[in-house]
């Protein structure tokens, strides 16, 4: 297994498509340089942001062959191959591994529910079956489950190549004893942009971002300044950002971020139901924020 450099701005990428809702190939590889050429760390295909739930097996392949073309070895390309099926995930992780991403990030098995023992369970098989660095994927208000610390530090230390968490709970005391407790070569990283720098200052040690798909340089100078300790500089980017930050949210993610890179040229107005185009207030108050921040 190849050792992987978790630190700085991951980005995770919307997938562009085209009109008659196929992978718009073509926009990818632009939106892959623009995060390289506006200095992020690495990418996350296929993840949430990337509509993964209404993306075939097949579709997944390509975008993750396609990436890595374009990427061109120039920074890591990390792949989203989990569900709420132990066997699909384990299945996609090991196309994943096979076709050369740098690592799986791995969401908790959404709906189903499962109690600590059967996430524990459901990550070490896939771990002990695919010897590539896997990423834990924690996102409670997404999957109606929280992988508690103790779940995560006990996977770390019974899976070597169980390398990182992407923390999206919220919960920063949770993330201190994940921190404080998990062995050397675990990592983790905010899950929530607005989060970033108080979850560096506690000891992480980067992002798998939303705002980076359309304000790349911005955000990962911000992530930079707050690993070196310049505050009063992360801080300045962080509240011309911060507006932009919580209307990523105002409708389901990825809508209003895939709305923003369509302002940007880098997408369409597509989506795949049952999400649906933004609404024109959103959109509206999505181009006024990108005005004030000075991105258009």
């Amino acid at each position: 297994m190849k050792s992987l450099n978790l630190k700085g701005t991951i980005t995770a990428i919307i997938t562009p498509f085209q009109k008659d809702g196929t992978v718009d190939f073509d926009n990818l590889e632009r939106i892959i340089n623009f995060q390289i050429d506006n200095g992020v760390e690495g990418l996350v295909v296929c993840g949430s942001t990337g509509e993964s739930a209404t993306l075939t097996t097949k579709e997944k392949q390509a975008i993750i062959i396609k990436s890595l073309e374009f990427a061109k070895g120039r920074i890591p390309i990390i792949a989203g191959t989990g569900s709420n099926d132990t066997q699909v995930t384990l299945d996609m992780t090991l196309i994943a591994k096979e076709l050369g991403a740098a690592a799986a990030l791995i969401v908790a098995p959404y709906y189903n529910k499962p109690s600590q023992d059967g996430l524990f369970e459901h990550y070490k098989l896939i771990a002990d079956s695919v010897d590539i660095p896997i990423i834990l994927y924690n996102v409670p208000g997404r999957t109606g489950c929280n992988i508690t610390a103790d779940t995560q530090i006990k996977l770390a230390n019974s899976c070597k190549n169980i390398v990182a968490t992407k923390e999206a709970s919220a919960d920063l005391e949770q993330m201190m004893f994940i921190i404080k407790n998990s062995p050397e070569h675990f990592t983790l990283l905010s899950g929530d942009d607005a989060l970033t720098i108080p979850i560096i200052s506690i000891g992480g040690k980067g992002v798998i971002s939303v705002i980076s798909n359309y304000a790349p340089k911005q955000f990962s100078d911000l992530v930079r300044f707050a690993l070196k300790g310049k505050n009063k500089e992360a801080l300045e980017i962080q509240y011309n950002l911060l507006e932009l930050m919580d209307l990523n949210f105002v409708e389901t993610n990825p809508v209003p971020v895939k709305t923003i890179m369509t302002m940007l040229g880098y997408s369409k107005d597509v989506f795949r139901l049952p999400l649906l185009p933004a609404k024109a207030d959103t959109k509206k108050k999505l181009k006024a924020a990108l005005q004030k921040a000075g991105i258009i």
